[in-house]
């Protein structure tokens, strides 16, 4: 095989402009699918028919009509932070792409710390929510992001407290070295099928799953844009392409979460049997077949359950979430020790 030398600055654009395509990518397809023909179907109805075939083309019809609607700043608005914030929630979500790898050699930087690295940049978006709520100069909008900030703090302890469990089985930090564990390890001392961690960790994959849905904000974690009673929330002010930028922000992030943890606890793009480069060609398509089955069990949730009361939120975390995952992590200490 014929080794191509290109410059860094060259190769950096060409990883950019790539993972800025799987954004809106991931957004539309996780959109579609399960916005509107899931939850359609379970509701016993077809959803949107006629833009394009089985009506796969409507969330682009919906993009290109943000796109064409007046981009409005409220006269009392901090103007530049309003701008700012949509911009930033973007960002978390493009950076959470940077360390995801979709076969042996395909991912735009296997670092050491990849799994630290993605929960931290996670975080960036809530610094975006606020923003946005804050420089509105609307006191729903205020509210909005104050909810997100109580709520996103409260869940990111259960989402990183269930990642640890991984990372003391596995031994790395590394994504790219987790799906290796997975692919090197044995199931009963048989080892040519490799050993999802779902099979050792399913306590700490059901705790990423809750606890991304409420990083997610999605029902029944949904209370910073609850409708019925703050009219979207920290979005409340935002029309426009500005108003795309949240929308493709949340669909986005949820793709990575799900890649995220079909990549923990699912053996990520490893397939049995297929190493090299057959593994780089394969790993993309089987990566995202297991990260929507991942986004499915997070959706069926979305489309199933109530909304939860403030205190109910905050108790589930804090009374259940994070003594399960402490719990978890110690039994996992203690068989990695013992065995």
């Amino acid at each position: 095989m014929l080794a191509v030398s290109m410059p860094y600055w060259f190769e950096t654009l060409i990883k950019t402009v790539v993972v800025l395509g799987v954004i809106p990518t991931m957004a539309l397809m996780l959109g579609y699918v399960f916005l509107m023909k899931m939850m359609s179907h379970m509701q016993s109805r077809l959803g949107p028919m006629d833009a394009g075939p089985h009506g796969v083309l409507q969330l682009v019809a919906d993009g290109v009509k943000f796109l064409q609607k007046e981009d409005l700043t409220p006269a009392n608005a901090d103007k530049w932070v309003f701008a700012a914030a949509p911009l930033l929630v973007l960002i978390s979500t493009f950076l959470l792409y940077v360390v995801v790898p979709a076969g042996p050699r395909l991912v735009v930087q296997d670092l050491d710390v990849g799994i630290f690295f993605a929960l931290a940049v996670s975080s960036i978006s809530v610094i975006g929510v606020l923003m946005a709520g804050w420089a509105s100069a609307n006191k729903y909008s205020l509210l909005g992001a104050l909810r997100a900030a109580g709520q996103l703090i409260a869940y990111e302890l259960p989402l990183v407290l269930a990642v640890i469990g991984v990372v003391i089985q596995a031994g790395t930090m590394s994504l790219q070295g987790i799906v290796r564990a997975q692919q090197h390890g044995a199931i009963f001392g048989f080892g040519n099928l490799g050993e999802p961690f779902i099979l050792t960790q399913v306590v700490g994959f059901f705790l990423f799953l809750i606890a991304s849905q409420a990083e997610l904000t999605q029902t029944p974690f949904d209370m910073p844009v609850a409708e019925s009673e703050l009219v979207a929330g920290y979005m409340t002010e935002y029309s426009g392409f500005r108003f795309l930028f949240f929308f493709m922000g949340e669909f986005g992030t949820a793709a990575a979460l799900s890649a995220i943890a079909a990549t923990l606890y699912l053996g990520g793009w490893y397939i049995p049997g297929v190493h090299g480069l057959a593994a780089d060609v394969l790993g993309p398509v089987v990566l995202i077949t297991k990260m929507m089955l991942v986004a499915f069990l997070i959706f069926w949730v979305r489309f199933t359950y109530p909304r939860f009361r403030e205190d109910q939120l905050q108790a589930f975390a804090w009374k259940y979430l994070i003594p399960l995952a402490l719990a978890n992590i110690m039994v996992t200490g203690i068989l990695k020790v013992a065995f």
